[in-house]
Formats: C-alpha cells, sequence, structure tokens
C-alpha cells in the first residue's frame, strides 16, 4: 500500500487487510470496533482478527463511542498516533480536527470553532457527522478523553486536576466521560500506568509521546539549535526546550530523547492548556507525520533513494506560534541562520517578557503588539523589511491577518502574499511550517536548487519544479531531504557537484534554507 500518497485503506477490505496484517501504519487513520465485544482498537492491536462480519470500521474513536463502543484495554487506540490524514487533506474536516486537537472547542465553543472555519453551527455539524462520524461536541470530548488517559497512566496527578488539565468543565463530566470510553473509572485506569514519574511541582507534567518510526531525531534537534533564540530555546543533540504563550497563561516544555522514546516535560501556569501544548509539540515536531509513506514514495526513485537511506523519518518542523513564525521567516530574509538567530536573540531581549527562569530560560518571545510598536526602534537592516516585519505585526494586532493550524493553506498564501514584503518563498515557508502542509515546494530557495544539484536532478527553478511534482503529496519532505543533502554530510554517498552559490549568503548552507528578495 505505498506509492505516490499516503497507505489510505478506504474500502472494508482495504481496512481489513491492514488489521489482519495489523499494520501499525494505520494507527490513528480508523479505528476498528467488534460487535460481538463492543469494543474498538487499534489496526494493530494483537488481539485475535475478529470475524469480518462482526467488524465496524470508523474514521475517529469519536464516531466508535458515538456508537456504543468502548475503547480496548489492551492496545489504547486513543495512545496512537494522530492521524497524518488531517494535514494532508485540506477540507473542512481536516482542518476542524486540527483546531479541535489546539483546544478550540473548548474555549470557544461549536460557534467558535464555526466561525474559525466559515460555517455555520448546523452546517459543520452536519459536515463532520457525515466525514467523520461525529460532530464537534463528539469529537473534542474525545479528545479530552484521550489527553485524560494521557495524564492517568503518565503522571500522579490527582484525579480533579487531571479533569480541569483535560479540558473538562467539571470532575462529574470527567468520570462519567472515562467510563462512557473506556469501560472502567478513572482510577481503574490509572491503574493501568507503566510507570510513576510524580510531579515535582505544581503545574509540572512529565508525559512520553507517541510517534511512528523511524524518525530523524538527529535532524530535528540539529535544526532546532542551528534556530534557538537566546533565552527563549535551548537545544542539545537530544533535547529541545523553550517558553511559550498559551491561551490561558505561559508554559515551558523539553522534548527529551529517552532511547526510543520521546519523553515531555512541562511546566504550565494553567493546566488546562496541556492538551493544546501537546498539540503543538506535536506539530513542531511533526509527531503524526507517516514516515513509511514518505520514504518509500522519495525513495523510488532513484536520485533520492541513497538519501532517503540515510536519513529515514524526516521530519518537517512546524511551529508552536503561527504569528511569532511569520515573523522570524520574515527577519530571516535573506541572510545566514545565525544572523537571523542574532537578530531574533536582539529582538527577544529588548522586546520579550520576562518569565520565571525554568531551567535556564527567562524569556517570552515578543508579542505581535511589542513589535508593532516599537520594532521598529530594534530592528536593524534595511529600511523596506523593517517596515514590512512592524507592518504584518500590526496587521496582525489589528485583525486583519490571524494566521493558526486550521487554515486552508491556499487561503493563508493568498493572506500573506497581501502583505507588503512578503513573497512567495515567506509565504509558502510559513504555510509549510504552520499548516503542516506535507506538499509545499520552494523552488526560489537556493539551498533546495543547490541540494538538487547535489543529487543530481535539474537545478534550475522551472525543470526543478517540473521534476518535483512527480513526488506530490510529499513535496515538502522532499525540500527536506534537499536541504540536508546541503547541510550534512551524507556518509559514504558520492555526492554531485554543488551548485555555484547565488549569494553572499548561500556560502553558508549548513545552516539550513536561504530565501528569496522581499516585496
Amino acid at each position: 500500500m505505498t506509492g505516490s500518497s499516503i497507505p489510505v485503506a478506504q474500502t472494508f477490505d482495504e481496512r481489513y487487510r491492514a488489521i489482519s496484517a495489523r499494520d501499525s501504519r494505520f494507527d490513528g487513520q480508523f479505528v476498528t470496533a467488534v460487535r460481538t465485544t463492543g469494543i474498538y482498537c487499534r489496526p494493530s492491536c494483537p488481539a485475535r482478527t475478529p470475524k469480518p462480519t462482526n467488524v465496524d470500521f470508523f474514521a475517529t474513536s469519536a464516531a466508535a463511542h458515538e456508537a456504543g463502543f468502548r475503547a480496548c484495554k489492551r492496545c489504547l487506540p486513543e495512545a496512537a498516533p494522530g492521524s497524518p490524514l488531517w494535514d494532508l487533506r485540506g477540507d473542512v474536516a481536516s482542518r476542524a480536527m486540527r483546531f479541535i486537537a489546539d483546544g478550540v472547542v473548548e474555549r470557544e465553543g461549536v460557534s467558535g470553532l464555526a466561525s474559525r472555519l466559515g460555517y455555520s453551527s448546523r452546517h459543520l455539524v452536519r459536515v463532520l457527522s457525515t466525514e467523520l462520524g461525529a460532530g464537534p461536541l463528539a469529537l473534542a470530548r474525545a479528545h479530552r478523553a484521550h489527553t485524560a488517559r494521557m495524564l492517568l497512566v503518565g503522571t500522579e496527578m490527582p484525579v480533579a486536576d487531571v479533569a480541569f488539565s483535560a479540558g473538562f468543565s467539571s470532575v462529574r463530566q470527567f468520570n462519567d466521560t472515562v467510563r462512557e470510553v473506556f469501560g472502567i473509572t478513572p482510577l481503574e485506569v490509572r491503574a493501568h500506568r507503566r510507570s510513576h514519574p510524580g510531579t515535582s511541582a505544581p503545574g509540572r507534567i512529565s508525559l512520553a509521546l507517541p510517534y511512528r518510526a523511524p524518525i530523524d531525531l538527529d535532524g530535528l534537534f540539529a535544526w532546532m539549535a542551528a534556530r534557538a533564540v537566546a533565552g527563549v530555546e535551548e537545544a542539545t543533540p537530544d533535547s529541545f526546550a523553550r517558553t511559550l504563550r498559551l491561551p490561558q497563561g505561559t508554559a515551558w516544555f523539553r522534548l527529551e530523547r529517552v532511547g526510543d522514546r520521546l519523553g515531555l516535560e512541562a511546566h504550565l501556569t494553567h493546566l488546562g492548556d496541556l492538551s493544546t501544548l501537546v498539540a503543538r509539540v506535536r506539530r513542531l515536531f511533526d509527531l503524526d507525520a507517516d514516515p513509511i509513506a514518505i520514504d518509500s514514495t522519495l525513495g523510488a526513485h532513484p536520485e533520492l533513494a541513497p538519501f532517503v537511506a540515510v536519513t529515514r523519518g524526516i521530519r518537517v518542523p512546524g511551529a508552536v506560534d503561527p504569528h511569532e513564525m511569520l515573523v522570524r521567516a520574515m527577519i530571516g530574509q535573506q541572510i545566514s541562520v545565525p544572523a537571523a538567530r542574532t537578530a531574533l536573540t536582539r529582538l527577544t531581549e529588548a522586546l520579550g517578557e520576562d518569565v520565571a527562569e525554568t531551567a535556564g530560560l527567562t524569556r517570552l518571545f515578543p508579542t505581535m503588539a511589542a513589535i508593532a510598536e516599537h520594532g521598529s526602534e530594534v530592528l536593524r537592516g534595511p529600511g523596506a523589511r523593517i517596515r514590512a516585519i512592524v507592518g504584518a505585526a500590526r496587521a496582525v494586532v489589528d485583525g486583519e491577518l490571524e494566521l493558526s493550524s486550521g487554515d486552508e493553506s491556499s487561503a493563508q498564501r493568498a493572506a500573506l502574499l497581501a502583505l507588503p514584503g512578503i513573497g512567495p518563498w515567506t509565504a509558502d515557508y510559513v504555510r509549510m511550517r504552520v499548516t503542516g502542509d506535507p506538499d509545499i515546494f520552494l523552488p526560489g530557495d537556493v539551498a533546495v536548487r543547490t541540494g538538487a544539484a547535489r543529487v543530481g536532478i535539474p537545478a534550475e527553478a522551472a525543470p526543478l519544479t517540473a521534476w518535483a511534482t512527480r513526488l506530490a503529496p510529499w513535496r515538502s519532505y522532499f525540500t527536506a531531504h534537499l536541504w540536508r543533502a546541503v547541510g550534512t554530510n551524507a556518509g559514504n554517498i558520492p555526492a554531485q557537484p554543488a551548485a555555484a552559490p547565488e549569494s553572499k549568503q548561500a556560502a553558508c548552507l549548513s545552516a539550513g534554507p536561504k530565501k528569496e528578495t522581499s516585496k
């Protein structure tokens, strides 16, 4: 089930073959409900495969809940990585799922979710019920249940704290939902935990984040280290930590490699932000990607195969704050990554807010309001670029521009291009990082074209763009491989001659991507 697209089991027979093979690639894409037991499982559940006549398939666990099924205690379908389809698809249902994961329903209700998507609440309920088998309230409830299970088995937080951290409005609602979804009480769920990490302080949480293997953690941590803003972020070969603002308060987190596991340690001023934090960390590290499908498609081409073999499970880093991502991209235009990091650190030192020190981090990235008001006093470089950055921040403050992970990709691009000083590279790079669109290509990027020459494919923008069409819908990952081909030693792979640098900045290709001139 590989090829030019993600392996998606759409028919009953395709899905039944997936569960018969216990294929973990499909975990998170659908669930299997067994009528004779009243239980639903992830596709890779080790239990005996049920007879086809006893099976129903649902696109989401929420749909299985609505049909009266309980989660399997053996395979824990709620603990599967999220579906990669929500990034691959650009329709209303997938955008809604990204917003729901970010906690929009808890904060703004169904009407707020519908408004963000541009539909009436009634129409949204109809669309999601048709596409996913459950309405927005049921989908949000399933997400809360997943967060609650994660906290019950991964921490020693009091049950009441778990309830509110997971987004429930009352302990009673929490108890009722857990019993309905899992068929047991919260304390019985907690009895299944594998470890007892404890929490060292109020608001401090330690969790394990699931992902689909393989994953290029070396590349992810190196990417973060090259761009870490002093005081806000810190990266090592095995960890990444930062401060950030969340809807209800501030937070600090560290994601760390521990063997083959990814451990998340977090400290939040408001526990209700936990599910939002987890969703944003997952997006930052692209943990819901399907590396088998991506590697299979890219590796099928002889020019890319040796690079894919060396760097299996490559990821495209996302963003924890879309507006911050826009500022970082605009500041980085036409300068090297080290120079951009220096400029961002200076901006943060001047305009960022102090927070209580946590693991050596003491600052928050500046707000858009602060950049709009004082950015021109701090930023250096061409006047047109400074005006563009300050103008973009002002557009955010005035409500003229709103970026989010749930945006429709092409609409976000159009909104960005409408701003002075933002060209195609910046708009596409931002939506690659913010929406998680897996099919963005950057033919105007100097490092991409240099990487293409090294790989042995056309290096000029037009023929390279044409060549890349065969890699849809994974051109974002193709872009990441071209960056990697230039910026790292590819072992014993014989490198093709690199293209001549197009600018002074292109000489520092190991630092990362380079950009087109702004409008």
